[in-house]
């Protein structure tokens, strides 16, 4: 079998001899990903409060979207309330209250640094205000003060108005810096992985700023309202609809609907921090009707670049649906001032008059305006150079959404059974949810069918889904009518100019539409000594955005859209599991296949995506997994899924209907799964380490 392994992975090795890829032809890719994208944002516009048409139809789901809620935000199950440790480091007098500077901890080592107003003279606990700060970065000789800082005047002004106003930095921003920026500029796609949005962290740090208020005597607990803009709007609406203290919310410039950040493109001015991780795939009028019926003030200007008027007013028109069913209409309202994406004066008054009326009843008109009365230093929680040696901020990531640890081997057939079905269940529920719930018609249609030097070279297009039409590449020894095995190559972007390379020498017409890169004779002469050497069909496919699918392959575009995935309930990779399903339910549709032994072969990150396949359909007799990762850290990225399960568990889930074959250097990362195969019997080649084929 050693020259039959060699035989099967040669065409995925890279080539010394090739020339570097052409520069690709993206303009089918585009178009295709565009229609795709459209298409998927319209269905969850479509499915957003569908069949809420009573009070009683959203109570009684109201509090399930709300836990669904807290699950893509890495909230479910709620985390400890741990003692808040809060620490005052100082205070700044004005004549009409203090500023308390000051630090909470919203779990250990998480540091959360804010400023406190508190109003002089109070006769009683006075209403709160939770100010959650937008992105404005202050840093004098790279020293941090935090974005509340920046954002000083609207504290002062609630103070001066007889609230009491925590401001409260945010995690990447803050006076300890944090991410916010995982997937939009580190390529920290593992966050996918384990759920773990910023937005999460926001959302908790709120929920203990609350718990701080309520603690403190000036504040009456009942009379608690939120506000802020842009981040600060978008943390205002995570916490108003996760926690019902908040009597009283002005989100500003903080939320539109997913046709502006998918289709529109607003997704690529936003960081990581504003986005669920969409495994319900909601579209975001239902985060905002989750408010309902507490008086809510939606804000905006009529020119903000990455918060369009259009979706911010179809929001409201959503939510107001919610608000009508139950019959508190006036608790609503929409507020546009001119401008940009800019905290002017317009919208500030219109946000404290709102706060003024629900949380005290007052209906006069604001006269006084917010104004900036304190120089950064005065309003700093910790010395410059002596930020707390235990504080977590920076790492939060790592263990805010916790990994599934390895589980003990089960020691019996049942346990294994009640293992593989947990997970089955739990990848199909939060990994794999954007998979089409009805698959549409494969369609297989014959593109080409060429017979040269011996060898049969066919193509023929078929419909992963709806928007998405892909090639399948079909090759064997001419006259070949009865194949003992079908190999099933999926290509990743190397090893798909790689498959052009090594067919273009015979078949450059029928390959013409592609950007071919340099032939290479010498592999195609292996390929055609092999075909005709053994009764086997080598087949091959590239999913979605890989060869003839691939799009603008700009830096930029390549993240930005991976992030548009996500906000639909995806991943690139895991739509791309579902591509190499449906080439194998084409390679099944085929005649000159349909009856052979079928194995899968694939690549680095790829081979975990047709590992992933594997699972999902049937009579699967071989994986070859040439260098797959150890662990999904390094790929491929799945929705939740490292919250259940790690590459050595799928891996043991496909050995028991497979026989799988990895070639990696070294026999380290699969003991799990060997040590499966050894206490259930399943047979010691069912499992097989190799090195690679060119190490051999």
């Amino acid at each position: 079998m050693r020259y039959v392994c060699l035989l099967l992975t040669f065409c995925l090795l890279p080539s010394p001899a090739l020339s570097a890829p052409p520069e690709i032809d993206t303009s089918r890719g585009d178009r295709m990903i565009a229609d795709y994208f459209a298409a998927e944002t319209a269905k969850l516009q479509e499915a957003c409060l569908k069949g809420i048409d009573s009070l009683e139809d959203w109570q009684a789901k109201r509090e399930e979207y709300r836990r669904q809620l807290l699950e893509m935000l890495g909230l479910d199950p709620l985390p400890e309330k741990t003692p808040l440790e809060a620490t005052v480091t100082g205070k700044v007098e004005h004549e009409d209250f203090t500023v308390e500077n000051l630090h909470y901890q919203s779990r250990p080592g998480l540091y959360v640094t804010g400023n406190l107003y508190v109003p002089k003279n109070l006769e009683g606990p006075a209403p709160a205000v939770l100010y959650v700060c937008g992105h404005a970065q202050v840093k004098k000789d790279d020293i941090a003060y935090g974005n509340k800082t920046a954002y000083q005047h609207h504290g002062a002004w609630f103070a001066r108005n007889g609230y009491v106003c925590l401001t409260i930095d945010t995690l990447q921003l803050g006076e300890i810096e944090g991410i916010h920026h995982g997937t939009y500029r580190y390529d920290m796609w593992w966050w996918l992985n384990r759920g773990y949005t910023p937005a999460g962290v926001e959302a908790w740090n709120c929920v203990r700023a609350l718990d701080y208020l309520q603690s403190r005597p000036e504040v009456d607990g009942e009379r608690i309202g939120v506000t802020g803009r842009s981040g600060g709007g978008a943390y205002s609406w995570w916490i108003a609809a996760i926690d019902d203290r908040i009597q009283c919310a002005v989100p500003v410039a903080g939320i539109t609907d997913l046709d502006n950040h998918v289709v529109d493109g607003t997704v690529e001015g936003h960081c990581d921090c504003m986005f669920m991780v969409n495994t319900y795939r909601w579209d975001y009028p239902l985060v905002a009707a989750l408010v309902a019926p507490r008086p809510l003030l939606i804000t905006n200007t009529d020119s903000d670049g990455i918060f369009p008027l259009d979706g911010v007013v179809q929001t409201f028109q959503d939510v107001r649906k919610i608000y009508a069913l139950h019959k508190a209409a006036d608790k609503i309202g929409l507020s546009i001032g001119p401008g940009p994406h800019k905290d002017i004066q317009e919208i500030q008054v219109d946000a404290f008059r709102w706060l003024n009326f629900h949380l005290k009843g007052d209906s006069e008109p604001v006269e006084d305006v917010a104004v900036k009365l304190f120089e950064p230093e005065q309003l700093k929680v910790f010395p410059p150079g002596e930020l707390p040696e235990e504080r977590g901020n920076e790492e939060i990531h790592e263990t805010f959404v916790a990994a599934a640890e390895s589980p003990e081997v089960p020691e019996t057939k049942e346990a294994w059974n009640s293992l593989r079905e947990g997970w089955r269940t739990a990848l199909l529920e939060k990994s794999f949810r954007g998979w089409p719930k009805d698959a549409a018609p494969l369609d297989v249609k014959e593109a080409f069918s060429v017979e040269r030097q011996g060898v049969k070279f066919a193509a023929y297009d078929f419909t992963s889904q709806q928007n998405i039409r892909l090639r399948l590449y079909v090759a064997h020894r001419a006259g070949l009518d009865d194949p003992e095995l079908t190999v099933l190559n999926v290509l990743n972007a190397d090893s798909w100019n790689e498959f052009l390379a090594t067919y273009r020498p015979a078949y450059e017409d029928e390959l013409k539409d592609e950007t071919l890169p340099e032939a290479d004779a010498e592999t195609f002469k292996q390929t055609h000594d092999m075909f005709q050497s053994f009764p086997w069909v080598m087949a091959y496919v590239a999913p979605r955005g890989v060869g003839p699918t691939a799009w603008d392959q700009s830096e930029r575009k390549q993240t930005q859209h991976r992030r548009r995935f996500y906000l639909l309930g995806q991943t690139l990779d895991g739509m791309q599991v579902w591509d190499v399903r449906r080439a194998i339910q084409a390679v099944r549709s085929l005649d000159a296949t349909k009856d052979s032994s079928l194995w899968l072969q694939s690549d680095g990150p790829m081979a975990g995506v047709a590992l992933y396949a594997s699972l999902f359909e049937p009579d699967i007799a071989r994986l070859d997994l040439n260098s797959p990762p150890l662990s999904h850290r390094d790929g491929p990225f799945l929705l939740n899924v490292r919250r259940y399960l790690d590459l050595p568990q799928t891996a043991a889930m496909a050995a028991e209907n497979s026989q799988v074959v990895i070639y990696q250097e070294g026999e380290d990362g699969w003991e799990w799964p060997a040590a499966v195969i050894e206490k259930l019997g399943w047979g010691e080649k069912r499992l097989q380490l190799r090195r690679p084929p060119q190490d051999e």
